[in-house]
C-alpha cells in the first residue's frame, strides 16, 4: 500500500513530517481529501481543522489559521501562518 508524506510547516518552523493514508483539509473551494495516487493540486487553506489518518489507523488533528496545501507526487505539504499542532504525536523519521 503506498504512503503520503506529509509536511506540517508554519511561517517560522516545520512542525510536522510523517506518513500517512489520509489527510482532509478545508479550503475555500469546499473540504479536500487526499488519498495516495491523488492527482497535483493546489489549495488555499480556510481557518480550521486538518486531519490526519496515519499508517495504523489514528487520527491526528491540528488546527491551522489558513494557508495553502499542495500535493505532488504522494508528498502533502500544509503551509499556515499559525498551526497549533499541540496534540500531535512528535515528529516522525
Amino acid at each position: 500500500m503506498s504512503s503520503l508524506k506529509v509536511e506540517m510547516v508554519a511561517a517560522d518552523r516545520k512542525v510536522w513530517e510523517g506518513e500517512a493514508k489520509f489527510v482532509r483539509a478545508r479550503s475555500v473551494a469546499g473540504e479536500l481529501g487526499i488519498l495516495p495516487g491523488h492527482t497535483p493540486l493546489l489549495g488555499i487553506l480556510v481557518e480550521g481543522d486538518v486531519m490526519i489518518e496515519d499508517l495504523d489507523g489514528g487520527r491526528q488533528t491540528v488546527t491551522v489559521d489558513g494557508g495553502f496545501l499542495s500535493v505532488d507526487s504522494n508528498v502533502v505539504t500544509i503551509v499556515a501562518e499559525h498551526v497549533d499542532a499541540s496534540s500531535l504525536q512528535a515528529t516522525a523519521n
